[in-house]
């Protein structure tokens, strides 16, 4: 800046700046004007190397706070989620017998998780086809399981938690809902030696609610919850 520009500021303006420096240090639009007319004063053959080290790094720290709000969305639908998880857990525990408890998975664990449905399905050595026992249960002949989780893929994928787009072989097991079921999530159900196993099977108008992509974890822990309240009832 020249001093025939220094002369035209007004000196109220002028004593603000000096005093308070950082007004314009932390306005990265200003920095940048004072930049660009500095290296207009040097004309085209010079570099300020000042000026060059500060966009670098403003683009470094606009990728650190890309990041950093990255990581704050992140752990903020983390706790969300467990929190969501923790609400239906606590609705498992609440019935006081087993039909309570298997209506209670359509009419309250079902909304706080956000899915449209919500079914228990049991195996049994009978070759008869599924039917529905009372309202979210349906019984099916031995190896429905395994096939339900392979989803018509040659190679099953074992007890592993299953979130993919909804499957034409599972598509039936969620009845019928107001809206068309786009992605499930599958949990396995170890019921110990001796029982056939069970499946969890969730559903969801979204396409994207349940992605391969997406992390299991809080899944695996509401699914274990529930593997111990269903063997709890099944010893009654």
């Amino acid at each position: 800046m020249s001093n025939d520009q220094a002369v035209d500021l007004p000196e109220d303006l002028r004593a603000r700046l000096l005093a308070r420096p950082d007004l314009i240090l932390s306005d990265r639009d200003l920095m940048r004007a004072l930049i660009g007319a500095r290296e207009a004063d040097f004309g085209e053959n010079v570099i300020d190397i000042r000026g060059r080290a500060m966009e670098a790094l403003e683009t470094r720290l606009d990728r650190l706070e890309t990041a950093h709000e990255s990581v704050i969305s992140a752990a903020y639908d983390n706790q969300s989620g467990m929190n969501t998880i923790h609400r239906a857990v606590l609705s498992l525990l609440e019935p006081m017998d087993f039909e309570a408890f298997l209506e209670n998975l359509e009419t309250e664990i079902a909304p706080i998780l956000r899915v449209e449905t919500l079914r228990l399905i049991m195996e049994s050595g009978s070759k008869e086809p599924p039917r529905d026992v009372a309202g979210p249960l349906t019984i099916v002949p031995a190896g429905t399981v395994a096939e339900l989780i392979s989803g018509g893929r040659r190679a099953p994928r074992g007890d592993d938690i299953i979130l993919r787009r909804v499957a034409e072989l599972s598509l039936p097991h969620h009845g019928s809902t107001r809206a068309p079921i786009r992605s499930e999530a599958l949990l396995p159900i170890d019921l110990g030696p001796g029982r056939f196993p069970a499946l969890l099977l969730m559903g969801s108008a979204e396409l994207g609610r349940f992605n391969p992509a997406h992390g299991t974890d809080l899944l695996r822990f509401f699914g274990q919850a529930f593997r111990l309240v269903l063997i709890s009832w099944l010893r009654e």
